[in-house]
């Protein structure tokens, strides 16, 4: 089967150039001009004139099927796959889960059984690691051979996911030896905990004050206590969902000293704020941890993006209905599930409020939608790229279409939007999987179990200096 792409303007991390891309199968053949006439006959062309050819997208921040407060995030690997190649993602890093107790093994395998023959584009796995062990420690050895190099702890959820300093240096000693990479939640949990009775005991109830109870300066000490923990084992550290001005501080000045620091924000830290979480227990739509700041911080973050002290934006994507989800926490902010939808919206909305907006360019933009996560979590060139020999992930994409975010219209199996309402310019027309067109001008094309699982190499990018 062979795709060629004629007329649009190839945009990369590297640069943009009016290019022809042919497509044999899977994977990238060709590059270059007037290919129509030089290249063997295509089986389609799609013709991409007044439009940008991008490498689809990368989200390497999700939550499928996630347990959380006795409950499931909504969406699963068929779903929240289909949700993300609408809006211009092809490939999803998701996080499976060591239950306390439990082996990784029985946790990498739970997700795997999750995603197997549903997902409709390709995916691959972190490792969230709840217990810090001599067996825990030695499976990691396993993991990394297998794909699964990274593994996420967390300095929140005490009695959850929580690990102690102890806990989290060694598993960053073991990532000294087996090429691995430690994501850290980076919050104080304990102190956190503390500020939340107090809120409660004060009869402050509703969802705001899980805004409040959750400092900034909470998130600040436990970025800048892992890095240095990080430092000190001599490998690197990536801070996921960075949300306040003090922890990019910490990342800044860690990187600036030559510290092996990487950081992400999402879509969530830079358009949405505080505010949103007033209004009674409508504000439980934008419960998620770490939550939204005051607005004063979003030009930070956004220059944090164009100064690569943030290399890219993920979504978190961990979505709850409103309406038999989200008010289990009625009468008290704790017990909200935590969690907000956002892999359909995260390439549309940084195009809009990144280059459209003046803060990024167009090469940036797919940088930290696509480049920079291929390169971090070990998948590039094969993925985040716009190569011969890269696979053919590409998205075609209209930097000029209008459309309003609703949960009326969107894929995701969620309730609400966070952005409802909200007018975006910039559109997802055709997405490649592999080669095989899975969304067309609004419509489905694709179909359950076309995404593979997708073996990434160690996180040598993030070793060098």
């Amino acid at each position: 089967m062979r795709t060629l792409i004629t007329n649009g303007l190839v945009v990369t991390a590297e640069g943009s150039s009016a290019a022809d891309i042919l497509i044999e199968d899977e994977t990238i053949a060709a590059i270059g001009s007037d290919l129509g006439a030089t290249a063997p006959a295509a089986d389609e062309t799609i013709d991409a004139a007044g439009r940008y050819v991008i490498p689809g997208g990368i989200d390497v921040h999700t939550h499928m099927e996630l347990p959380f407060g006795g409950t499931f995030a909504k969406d699963t690997f068929e779903t929240g796959t289909r949700a993300a190649a609408f809006g211009g993602t092809t490939t999803i890093v998701d996080f499976a889960v060591q239950s306390r107790g439990r082996s990784l093994r029985e946790g990498l395998d739970a997700w795997h059984a999750k995603a197997e023959g549903n997902a409709v584009a390709d995916y691959g796995f972190h490792m969230i690691m709840s217990d810090v062990n001599d067996d825990t420690l030695a499976e990691m050895d396993q993991l990394v051979a297998e794909g699964v190099p990274d593994f996420k702890l967390f300095t929140a959820y005490p009695g959850v996911f929580y690990s102690d300093d102890g806990a989290i240096f060694r598993a960053m000693q073991r990532t000294a030896k087996n090429g691995g990479l430690i994501m850290m939640h980076a919050e104080n949990g304990m102190a956190i905990d503390v500020v939340a009775a107090d809120e409660v005991a004060a009869g402050h109830t509703d969802p705001y004050f899980h805004g409040v109870a959750r400092y900034p300066i909470f998130e600040g000490e436990a970025t800048n206590r892992v890095i240095r923990l990080a430092e000190a084992a001599g490998v690197p550290v990536y801070i996921v969902h960075l949300s306040a001005r003090d922890a990019l501080d910490e990342v800044r000045a860690a990187r600036d000293r030559g510290a092996m620091t990487f950081a992400e924000t999402c879509p969530q830290y830079l358009f949405l704020s505080l505010d949103d979480m007033k209004h009674g227990f409508e504000g439980a739509k934008f419960v998620c941890s770490p939550p939204l700041r005051p607005a004063d911080h979003h030009d930070e973050l956004w220059r944090g993006l164009l100064k690569d002290d943030l290399q890219l934006v993920a979504t978190d994507h961990c979505p709850f209905d409103f309406h038999g989800q989200k008010d289990l926490g009625k009468g008290d902010f704790r017990k909200i599930p935590n969690g907000l939808p956002g892999v359909e919206d995260r390439v549309d909305l940084l195009h809009d409020g990144g280059v459209v907006g003046g803060r990024i360019s167009r090469e940036r933009w797919v940088e930290i939608i696509s480049s920079a996560p291929a390169k971090l979590f070990g998948m590039y060139p094969q993925k985040g790229a716009i190569a011969v020999g890269s696979d053919a992930d590409i998205v075609v994409y209209d930097p000029n279409a209008k459309r309003t975010i609703s949960a009326k219209t969107h894929h995701m199996d969620v309730d609400y939007s966070c952005y409802e309402g909200r007018s975006v310019q910039g559109r997802a027309d055709i997405v490649l999987s592999r080669g095989s067109v899975i969304v067309r001008d609004g419509e489905f094309s694709g179909r359950k179990g076309h995404g593979r699982f997708i073996k990434r190499a160690t996180a040598d990018y993030a070793r060098l200096a």
